[in-house]
């Protein structure tokens, strides 16, 4: 076949371009506009409902009087809402530097992980709820009990994701080390963490969830006391007097906060992995 062959193969190769770069444009868009349409059609759906089977405010409040009441009750939701994020961030690191540090134990020493990882299982099964109540007790300060609660539950999927990854290395690459005569932290450093990498962020999408969730779990319990701690205190007060308008705006705030953790976490990941792993490449169809 001559140049002149394949001459009339180029105009095909830009369309075919051109057609892929349209796709694109238009996934990214509707990557963002469909959930804000999702989310409008559901606000309005709410709103109509609401308006047209006149619902007491007391049994399901309108969007509108929930906006209101986060307005109105901003001075109060805003320090419960620091609170919450403060538990819950402090737990997830507190979840990280353990977990981590848990599983380089592990792999290193097959007598700790026989020794430690079954406790580590009776934490992440026993329910937090059962859990709070004797915290509580032993703990002084109802903060450092809450902490406790939501570090427990959040840990597990941080050291088992670890575990996990720091034991995936290429066992062809671990030979490659030993022909090399390479040490142990050699090993952990250029083998093992790099191929425990994606395990971990995986396990750290987890546990951002599971640490708010654990958070609010342990203000429900331990805020009945009237500690007050955040916004699950300030949502099971105002069920308690009936103002569902702060209810319903502590409980959208939680799940914000929720959204934000997991687009932090995600962005995290993305921007570790994007140029190396299989799971972030942005590979053409």
């Amino acid at each position: 076949m001559t140049i002149a062959d394949d001459a009339p193969l180029a105009p095909v190769v830009d369309e075919e371009e051109a057609a892929r770069a349209r796709r694109d444009r238009i996934n990214r868009i509707a990557k963002w506009t469909l959930p804000s349409l999702v989310m409008v059609f559901s606000i309005l759906a709410w709103h109509l409902y609401v308006t047209i089977n006149d619902i007491p405010h007391y049994i399901l409040p309108g969007p509108m009087l929930v906006a209101q009441s986060i307005i109105d009750d901003w001075g109060l939701l805003w320090p419960a809402m620091l609170t919450t994020t403060r538990l819950t961030v402090l737990a997830l690191l507190f979840a990280i530097l353990g977990g981590v540090a848990l599983a380089v134990a592990f792999t290193q020493s097959r007598w700790a992980e026989m020794s430690f990882f079954p406790y580590a299982v009776i934490l992440q099964v026993t329910p937090v709820v059962a859990i709070a109540p004797l915290l509580q007790i032993y703990v002084e300060s109802a903060f450092l009990a809450a902490l406790l609660c939501a570090w427990i539950v959040a840990f597990f999927p941080i050291l088992s994701n670890t575990t996990i990854g720091l034991k995936s290395a290429d066992h062809n690459l671990e030979d490659l080390f030993t022909i090399y005569g390479a040490t142990r932290w050699q090993r952990l450093r250029y083998l093992a963490a790099p191929s425990a990498l994606p395990y971990f962020l995986g396990g750290l999408k987890i546990a951002g969830g599971l640490a708010l969730i654990g958070a609010v779990v342990a203000e429900f319990v331990i805020g009945r006391a009237g500690t007050g701690l955040g916004l699950a205190s300030t949502l099971l007060e105002a069920s308690y007097r009936f103002n569902f308008g702060r209810l319903y705006a502590a409980l959208i705030l939680i799940s914000t906060m929720g959204i934000v953790i997991f687009a932090i976490t995600s962005l995290i990941s993305h921007l570790a992995l994007r140029k190396w792993h299989e799971s972030a490449l942005n590979r053409d169809t």
